[in-house]
């Protein structure tokens, strides 16, 4: 098997950080865009979470939402990115974070 025909993933992953000034409601307005990114066609796998209760030093717990996507490669992460769904979040919700910061990967499918 060569190397350009080994299955590929490509992994984009969000944090959104919220003002500390946001309230429950805001946070659910936030999470219901979240819910409606995820439905884009081009997204192979999502999961949308909150930071989980560990205590390790090295683990960053000040996000409020984690949106992690898998895609099966580059070209379907562009497709994401310019799907109008996408353009409208980044539209109607942005007031509703005032941090993202954003780890995209890209790597073999690992079994």
């Amino acid at each position: 098997m060569t190397m350009s025909s080994v299955p590929v993933l490509f992994v984009h992953h969000v944090l959104f950080y919220t003002p500390a000034t946001a309230s429950d409601a805001d946070k659910a307005i936030l999470l219901e865009g979240l819910q409606q990114l995820v439905r884009i066609p081009s997204i192979k796998q999502a999961h949308i979470g909150t930071p989980a209760d560990t205590t390790r030093d090295v683990i960053e717990r000040t996000y409020t939402y984690s949106l992690l996507c898998l895609f099966d490669g580059a070209e379907q992460e562009a497709q994401y990115q310019h799907h109008p769904i996408h353009d409208e979040f980044r539209t109607q919700y942005a007031r509703y974070w005032e941090k993202v910061v954003i780890y995209d990967a890209i790597g073999p499918v690992v079994e």
